[in-house]
Formats: C-alpha cells, sequence, structure tokens
C-alpha cells in the first residue's frame, strides 16, 4: 500500500512561501495554499489552491478539516497568523502557540499590556478602536509617540507624531491599515544605536536558536520607519543580546510556548533598557530566513516544515556564520515607471549572493511606505564588517531603482 502523504495548509500564496514549499516537498508533503488571491505566486507551485480568506479562522478551519490537513503555517504572513494558531488548537495538530498567546501576540495594544503587567520593559501605551478616544489621554504620553494600528506588519500605517495638533491625521492612517479597526499610541523610544531583530526557534518551550540581525533604513523614502534592509550578525553587545535571550525566554515560559519559529523586533534605547517590540509566532518579512541558510549552518525552514506536521527536527542549535550578511530590500523613493535596478559592477561582481527582482521596466511602482511596495531583493555577503559597514552607511551609493 502507498504511504499517504501528510498535508501541509500554508495561509497566503507570497513569494516568501516558495522556500517552504521546496523544503515540503523535499519531505514527500502534500501542500495546500490558501488565500483569496488565486493569481498569487506561491499557488503555481503548491500542489493544491483553494480561495478562502485567511483572516477568517472559521472559515479556514472548516477547510482544513474538509482536507484533513496534518499541519498549518502561516509562514512569513502576518494575517494568517491568528487564523492558525485558532486551527491548529481546533485539531489538535503541532503550532508554535496557543490560539489565546497567539492573540496576545498578535495585537500591539494586548501585548504591551501583557509586557507591563509582567514586569517587562514598556512604554506607555494605550489601544483605542475609536478615532476620538485618544485625545482625551494627550497628557498621559511622553512626546513624540508612534501612532499605528494594532494588527498591521511591515511597518504599515505607522507615523510619528511630535505634536498633538496632528494625532488625528495619523489615527485616521492608522485605522486605514487596521484590519479591526483598532490602533495604538505609545511613547516614541529613542534608539541608541539601530532598531534590531531576531528569527529566533523555540524547541520545546526552549530557546535553542537566535539569528540576532540589526535594521537599516532609507531616510529618503516616504515612509523613513519601514526597514530597507537587514544585516547579520547583530552588532549589539554580548550583554543585551543575553538580556534579549533571557527574555524571550521568560516569555515564552510565560505563554507556555512549544516548538516553532518566532520572529522579533527589539530595540535598546536611550534610558539604557532593552525593549522587545514585537513577537510574532512566524518568520518574518523580507526572505530573512531564507538568508540565514546561507549565512549559518542551520536550516530553519526545514526545521520549521518538520515541526509543523509533526516529523523528527533536523539539529537546531546557536547559528555559526559563515560571513557577514545583508538584505537590501529594493524600493522606489518616488511614485512612477520602473526602468531598470542598477548595480555598481565592482560590488556586484564581489558581494551579490542572490537577486529576486519583482518588476520589469513599464511596470508602475509606488512610493516605499512598508513592505507591500517592495520590489525585490538582493543577498549580500562581505568578508569583514567594515566592508559591510560601508553597504549599510550608504546603500544607494552601490545599488538603486531607476524610474521615469
Amino acid at each position: 500500500m502507498a504511504e499517504v502523504k501528510k498535508k501541509l495548509m500554508l495561509l497566503g500564496g507570497l513569494r516568501y512561501l516558495l522556500p517552504v514549499i521546496e523544503a515540503a516537498h523535499r519531505h514527500g508533503i502534500h501542500v495546500i495554499t490558501v488565500d483569496y488571491l488565486p493569481g498569487n505566486i506561491a499557488h503555481k507551485y503548491s500542489d493544491e489552491y483553494h480561495n478562502v480568506s485567511i483572516i477568517d479562522k472559521e472559515a479556514v478551519l472548516a477547510l482544513a478539516r474538509e482536507l484533513q490537513i496534518d499541519g498549518i503555517m502561516s509562514f512569513a504572513v502576518d494575517p494568517g497568523v491568528v487564523a492558525a494558531a485558532y486551527t491548529a488548537e481546533q485539531m489538535g495538530l503541532p503550532f508554535q502557540c496557543s490560539y489565546e498567546a497567539a492573540c496576545i501576540l498578535q495585537d500591539k495594544s494586548r501585548f504591551r499590556q501583557f509586557l507591563a503587567d509582567n514586569g517587562f520593559n514598556v512604554p506607555n501605551a494605550r489601544g483605542y478602536n475609536e478615532a476620538d478616544e485618544a485625545l482625551k489621554d494627550i497628557d498621559y504620553y511622553n512626546w513624540p509617540v508612534i501612532v499605528k494600528p494594532v494588527d498591521s506588519a511591515g511597518s504599515k500605517g505607522v507615523t510619528r507624531v511630535d505634536d498633538p495638533a496632528d494625532l488625528p491625521a495619523a489615527i485616521t492612517h492608522a485605522l486605514d491599515s487596521s484590519p479591526s479597526r483598532h490602533y495604538i499610541i505609545e511613547d516614541f523610544l529613542e534608539k541608541a544605536g539601530p532598531s534590531m531583530g531576531d528569527e529566533c526557534f523555540v524547541v520545546d518551550g526552549k530557546l535553542l536558536y537566535n539569528a540576532f540581525y540589526d535594521q537599516f533604513f532609507d531616510n529618503e523614502a516616504m515612509n523613513p520607519y519601514a526597514p530597507s534592509g537587514e544585516f547579520w550578525p547583530s552588532a549589539m553587545s554580548q550583554e543585551h543580546e543575553q538580556e534579549f535571550k533571557r527574555d524571550l525566554q521568560r516569555l515564552f515560559d510565560l505563554l507556555h510556548i512549544t516548538t516553532g519559529m518566532f520572529n522579533v523586533e527589539c530595540r535598546v534605547c536611550t534610558d539604557g533598557k532593552a525593549y522587545l517590540m514585537e513577537v510574532s509566532p512566524r518568520a518574518g518579512g523580507n526572505r530573512l530566513a531564507e538568508i540565514l541558510n546561507y549565512a549559518a549552518d542551520v536550516d530553519i525552514i526545514d526545521a520549521e516544515v518538520c515541526a509543523s506536521v509533526g516529523l523528527p527536527l533536523p539539529d537546531v542549535h546557536e547559528p555559526n556564520y559563515n560571513g557577514y550578511y545583508a538584505i537590501n530590500v529594493l524600493h522606489s523613493e518616488r511614485d512612477g515607471v520602473f526602468k531598470q535596478l542598477s548595480i555598481d559592477p565592482d560590488f556586484e561582481r564581489e558581494h551579490l549572493v542572490e537577486r529576486d527582482l519583482w518588476v520589469k521596466p513599464g511596470d508602475k511602482v509606488a512610493a516605499f511606505t512598508g513592505a507591500n511596495q517592495s520590489l525585490g531583493t538582493i543577498f549580500l555577503r562581505f568578508d569583514t564588517r567594515e566592508a559591510l559597514n560601508r553597504f549599510v552607511s550608504a546603500p544607494n551609493t552601490y545599488i538603486s531603482i531607476v524610474t521615469e
């Protein structure tokens, strides 16, 4: 009798899912992709596609039961995380965390409150539903503040506000980017150094893998708070790295985390404190997990696929890097028509690992305000941190999008 293939449901259809599909197929897993956009690229590579909204948890659950899946994942697809956790819990499938924990982690307002209730470093923050609710709390905050949706990723809908008079416009912008029509305001934390993150992996509740990275930004972009790249390993001090590891392990203990990948955003601020800004039970966007398979000696995509359907995990340990790596998020600084990708020839020859351009000449492109305006990614490798730093300090000197 032929062996019955395990079935893995992937929520979404973005390019980020292609290496997951490839890894699943290596294990003989039948891959089902799900979203409401049948033209998305991942559906061309999966074994089966269904048109269901990934934010409708009951519809996702009904489909999962009908198809009798063995695992579900919302890999690098933030909107599907809650539905994936709900479906996994209802069907008794593997997942990083409970549905309740996913709801806390995916709601910026609830997450800030959970951190405050449990003694973590956290800025003054409050969540609101109505546009005018926050206006009576102006004196609660230490200005400037950040206004953002509680349930969006990729820096969409985020505004720094220095003057309370500008608060209503920022609230409207946040609400327009929030599926739940819910926003949060919090004190703006002045960074001491770059914004940072961690692509981490937990096994049986223990934090075993941490790929800490630093983010860099294009100050000429329309949204200067949207990361235009990341690099590894992070330049943060060992002291702060150990502090973040302790905080993450304590958070995972409190939330009864099991096994799987998490994307973390964190920062060290001028007040000397280390802050966990976001922790999500999924891989990060911008192909973070993919570049780590070049940069280090743990295949975390393979590990995540195995965890999702209950297969034995490959060895998971702290990454050992074979150089210095960076992702450059290709983007346009203005609305226009794409003409070409320009890369300095010497730089390309010495440092290019992989390019993934998503547009062609003549395509209309939008000014970069968040991850949804990305035009592709470039993977780069450097032999020294000095060479990496030269690129990070002026990326547009080496790589640029030309529009007309």
